[in-house]
């Protein structure tokens, strides 16, 4: 008797697939640089080889310290062929920052584009050098699916950041209910927007390698330079943050037509009303996803076009093989319209924190469900709203006040472009509330609050109105609202 089986799932596993059904098709563009599927599959395999010669062995981390590049999918592709697990690092860290990272990964080699790292294999020349002194040949070093590909390093929004192992077999089965969802498959054209060097930006650039589409490296986020890229690169699903959608609305009054687009999927933070609607504008006839998830959790659920406008402030149901679970403190399942928080279970989720099992257990239950940490609602038709992350909610006098609320409020207003709301502790209620500006224009508190009062019960009118430059945010786009609590 037959019995089913088969390859185990890798994230090479695409490259490896269209590298012989596909060979002559562009699948990565940087500028005037592309790479066919055949030269990603040779260039990775070489790379295998080259990091194999160096005495590294199945399991051992190399790290990836660069921005958004051509080489970006090849290396990951690399590591993934040779057997060894990817440490993805964003550029922009402090050399201290970095360190941490290299050593509490234990990454035995380093790959950059950064001059300042001499200890490091060089992008440029000698990296070709490095690929030229190795075999064509795929090494086939065999992984359990199961088995790390990558430790992602959260972005440390509560002390250090820990290590988010994740699996070939989560990414994978990611990928292709990416190309089912948003439409990254064979003949499709997408960008990466987002840093690959966080979870999301990763898995949605090289979901296009690892399904048969194209990806157009995006180096560095100007709206006119992404707006020129999806017309010259033709491209029909994007994937983008709320973060990209205001510098959108702000640099432009009027969006050219882009008749190649059809798609565009939002994550990292929930898509504020009046910016969505912005979002429907803009992009007449184009279908627009708002997704929810983590690196931890991957994708959790996801509000499709059919009812973006009908359910706006919603993120969704959940999405393919996911299960979630909304408790309230006692700990117990809450009934619809009713607050708690989301814990999901599917093949997504993480492994664990790498060298951390206590954080693990924290955030993990015994039968497999991944707490979100964040509080949501369950309408009657199973449409989820995220409410606010559990430890932003304001008790104030004893009453909770849920940021998102006033912030949705407060971007109505013509003169709010950006906001974020807080608690700071107070003598008197506990926390009070405080709002944190971005302006379109000069605007007194006091007609604000009058604005407010209108449309808030009083208890949720902030207390105080601070106008900054800009929002801090972490490489996700997602507001570091732990910086604004500390701002002075």
């Amino acid at each position: 008797m037959l019995r089913p089986g088969g390859a185990d799932l890798t994230i090479a596993g695409g490259v490896r697939e269209f590298g012989r059904a596909t060979p002559g098709v562009i699948a990565v563009r940087d500028g005037d640089r592309e790479l066919t599927y055949g030269a990603l599959d040779e260039r990775s395999s070489r790379l295998a080889c080259a990091l194999l010669s160096t005495g590294l062995s199945t399991g051992d981390r190399v790290a990836l310290l660069c921005g958004n590049r051509l080489e970006y999918p090849e290396i990951a592709a690399g590591i993934a062929k040779a057997g060894l697990v990817l440490v993805p690092i964003n550029p922009r860290l402090t050399a201290p920052e970095v360190s941490f990272i290299l050593g509490h990964s234990g990454a035995r080699l380093l790959i950059t584009d950064s001059p300042s790292r001499p200890d490091a294999i060089q992008l440029g020349p000698f990296y070709e050098r490095f690929l030229d002194s190795a075999r064509a040949v795929d090494p086939w070093v065999a992984v359990d699916e199961r088995d790390p590909f990558c430790i992602a390093y959260t972005a440390g929004t509560t002390g250090d950041p820990k290590g988010v192992l994740i699996s070939h077999r989560s990414r994978a089965l990611t990928f292709y209910a990416t190309a089912l969802e948003w439409g990254i498959g064979p003949g499709r054209r997408t960008i990466a927007v987002a840093p690959m060097y966080h979870g999301a930006g990763f898995a949605f650039a090289y979901a296009a390698v690892y399904c048969g589409a194209t990806v157009s490296m995006l180096r560095a986020f100007q709206p006119d330079a992404l707006l020129d890229m999806i017309a010259r690169d033709g491209a029909q699903s994007v994937f983008l943050v709320p973060t990209h959608a205001q510098l959108l609305r702000g640099a432009f009054s009027s969006m050219p037509a882009l008749p190649t687009l059809d798609t565009l999927y939002f994550n990292a933070a929930a898509l504020p009303k009046v910016l969505k609607e912005w979002v429907f504008e803009a992009f007449p006839g184009v279908g627009v996803h708002e997704l929810y998830g983590s690196t931890e959790a991957g994708v959790v659920s996801n509000l499709r076009p059919a009812d973006a406008r009908r359910k706006a402030g919603t993120v969704g149901h959940p999405w393919f093989a996911t299960q979630v679970r909304i408790v309230g403190p006692d700990g117990r399942p809450v009934g619809p319209g009713e607050p708690g928080e989301l814990y999901s279970r599917s093949p997504y989720l993480m492994n664990g924190y790498h060298e951390n099992p206590a954080a693990t257990a924290a955030c993990t239950t015994p039968d497999g469900f991944l707490t979100s940490g964040d509080i949501v609602i369950r309408d009657e038709e199973g449409f989820l709203s995220i409410v606010d992350r559990v430890k932003d909610v304001i008790i104030t006098g004893g009453v909770n006040v849920y940021p998102r609320d006033v912030e949705e409020v407060l971007l109505t207003h013509p003169a709010i472009a950006e906001c974020a709301v807080v608690g700071e502790p107070d003598e008197h209620w506990g926390e009070r509330v405080v709002a944190y500006l971005v302006g379109r224009e000069p605007v007194d508190g006091a007609v604000l609050e009058a604005y407010l009062r209108e449309r808030l019960a009083g208890f949720k009118v902030p207390k105080q109105y601070r106008t900054v430059a800009a929002l801090p945010r972490n490489a996700a786009g997602k507001i570091l609202k732990r910086e604004l609590r500390s701002t002075p």
